[in-house]
């Protein structure tokens, strides 16, 4: 695994402490009681592409915790496809139906479902601070209807290029894609401009306010007219993920992104945490609520674990070696 930084050590201990309040424990007797009784309606709420991964792991996590599907628990869910709108829409819809909690990926897309629902507890995974996001009062002590996982993105952005830089060496032009509202795509931009000045490598932005416009920039695209793709924390961008693969194949475009999926789906790289495991640590906090714990009271755990991925035929494809220092630390490699 790539070292994290030094500043993960804080969040090191953070997990300590929240392991010590019990979100690690096994599964409370009143959830399995309670699971006799009822079936737990799970509405989950996701833009699609690469946060499926999440939803997955969700599931892995709830069937390790003794929880069967279709018993004892089943998902409503709802992908939005970079919608906004549509998120709050499947807010409304899944608490028509009477849910008994919301399971949402991705900042943006939580602070939709709060806005869109008044009562229903919410497990949130998201990329951005839950304190900045307005979702919790503390990290410790959360003191609203949500509670859940926090995982590093945006604060990875000049690692990340760093990283591009290493793999494609001569990557001076690099283009990415974000919609500007978004304050956590925003401040990712900012660090890899900054970042993109100290590597001689330059950021060049297209701003996309929809995935139509996504779509209509990424085509566009001239072969050689950049040197490589660069993801911006962007969840309505993250959920188009496979387009730009497929679109950068075709492009010769070597790209950059932030989960281990979108490697495995033809990626060249990426720097981050596993979608996955987040999914299987978000459903500790599930089973807690099912067992009739309040989001009120289960402190936000932090991702740390941080994995590099290499896909090595579609380096070759590309015409690229991949660097032996890279490919020594990386976590994943494809051939």
């Amino acid at each position: 695994m790539f070292p994290p930084r030094s500043d993960m050590l804080f969040w090191t201990a953070g997990l300590m402490i929240t392991l010590a309040f019990g979100l690690a424990a096994p599964l409370p007797s009143e959830a399995q009681q309670s699971g006799t009784d009822k079936t737990y309606q799970i509405g989950v709420i996701l833009h699609g592409g690469a946060y499926r991964a999440a939803v997955g792991g969700l599931r892995e996590g709830l069937r390790s915790s003794g929880l069967e599907e279709g018993k004892q628990w089943v998902f409503e869910v709802r992908e939005t496809k970079g919608d906004l709108n549509a998120v709050e829409e499947a807010a409304r819809d899944l608490a028509r139906r009477r849910v008994d909690l919301l399971y949402t990926v991705a900042g943006s897309v939580t602070r939709r479902a709060v806005r869109a629902t008044s009562e229903l507890p919410i497990v949130f995974a998201v990329g951005s601070d839950p304190l900045t996001l307005g979702l919790v009062q503390s990290l410790n002590r959360p003191g609203t209807r949500l509670t859940g996982v926090h995982f590093l993105l945006t604060d990875l952005t000049p690692k990340r290029l760093q990283l591009l830089k290493e793999i494609v060496p001569n990557a001076r032009r690099v283009v990415t894609f974000y919609d500007p509202t978004n304050k956590g795509a925003a401040e990712a931009a900012r660090l890899a401009r900054e970042a993109a000045a100290t590597l001689g490598m330059a950021i060049i932005e297209r701003h996309v306010g929809s995935v139509d416009d996504l779509h209509r920039s990424v085509q566009a695209l001239k072969p050689g007219e950049f040197d490589a793709y660069f993801f911006t924390s962007d969840a309505m961008v993250a959920s188009q993920s496979q387009f730009i693969i497929d679109t950068a194949r075709t492009k010769r475009l070597p790209t950059m992104f932030h989960e281990p999926s979108t490697v495995t789906e033809g990626g060249l790289a990426s720097y981050g945490i596993s979608f996955r495991e987040v999914g299987r640590l978000s459903a500790r906090y599930v089973v807690r609520i099912m067992g009739g714990a309040r989001p009120h009271d289960l402190p936000v755990e932090r991702v740390d674990r941080l994995e590099l991925s290499i896909n090595l035929k579609t380096a070759k494809a590309l015409g690229l070696a991949i660097p032996p220092s890279v490919l020594l630390r990386a976590d994943h490699v494809i051939e």
